[in-house]
């Protein structure tokens, strides 16, 4: 299974570096904010939820802090419900069935709760709704010119890289080598092109229906929308009632 994602991912990264004049906006920075304070109030019930669990799992604190690269390079703390074992190792990239992820938190990252937090990241600024997703530090080459565009936007919590691949956890538990090393030389160059293809096409409704399908895969994990974001990354049209009738 590996290698045959592998065989087809490596030649898409050979066309790295096929950058955009320059990003285009999506959803204003105010509607952002009162979605992501909406958001909060609407999602307190699964917010005390994953803090009940989180508490209950192992001993430590509710919410995992770490650093990321935001906007022009800046560094922001990001919020999530933390979902391992304190004093784990710091191999940055997660796998399935990680032992290190503790019984609550292999439910909080099926169900994606324990993104959940990054709202107040949305609503303080860090970060936007629709955006490539945020890096550690280490993880980041400021010399790469995709990374250069990236950065010139907020990272977010969604976007449709994140989509095609949600079941990213899955894929790098069967690398039979170093799954680190597979990330930074196969996926991660896969997503910053599919970012940069994204942000070069990108408006607010692109990313309203982002936003839509996002709800759509947590809620029906079959329905992910199938397309190339490194040809085209265009999301598909809204899902439609009739797309998901039969569906529990």
């Amino acid at each position: 299974m590996v290698q045959e994602v592998t065989d087809s991912v490596l030649p898409m990264c050979d066309m790295a570096h096929r950058l955009n004049p320059s990003p285009k906006k999506g959803i204003p920075r105010i509607v952002e904010a009162v979605l992501a304070l909406t958001g909060l109030v609407i999602a307190s019930p699964l917010l005390g939820l994953g803090a009940i669990l989180v508490a209950l799992s192992s001993p430590g604190p509710i919410l995992y802090r770490q650093e990321r690269m935001g906007l022009h390079g800046r560094k922001f703390i990001l919020y999530k419900f933390r979902s391992m074992r304190l004093n784990s190792s710091v191999l940055q990239v997660t796998a399935k069935n990680d032992g290190r992820v503790t019984w609550a938190g292999k439910f909080l990252r099926k169900t994606k709760i324990d993104e959940l937090p990054e709202l107040w990241n949305v609503l303080k600024g860090d970060m936007s709704v629709v955006g490539p997703r945020p890096e550690v530090e280490r993880y980041v080459d400021l010399d790469n010119p995709l990374w250069k565009q990236v950065l010139t936007v907020r990272p977010g919590i969604t976007d449709p890289v994140t989509l095609s691949l949600r079941n990213e956890e899955e894929l790098l538990g069967k690398v039979k080598g170093d799954p680190e090393e597979f990330y930074l030389g196969v996926l991660q160059p896969l997503k910053l092109q599919g970012y940069v293809d994204y942000l070069g096409q990108r408006d607010a409704w692109r990313d309203f229906v982002v936003i839509l399908w996002t709800i759509v895969v947590i809620i029906f994990p079959n329905k992910a929308p199938a397309f190339s974001f490194l040809a085209s990354s265009t999301p598909p049209s809204p899902p439609k009632a009739e797309d998901l009738a039969g569906r529990t």
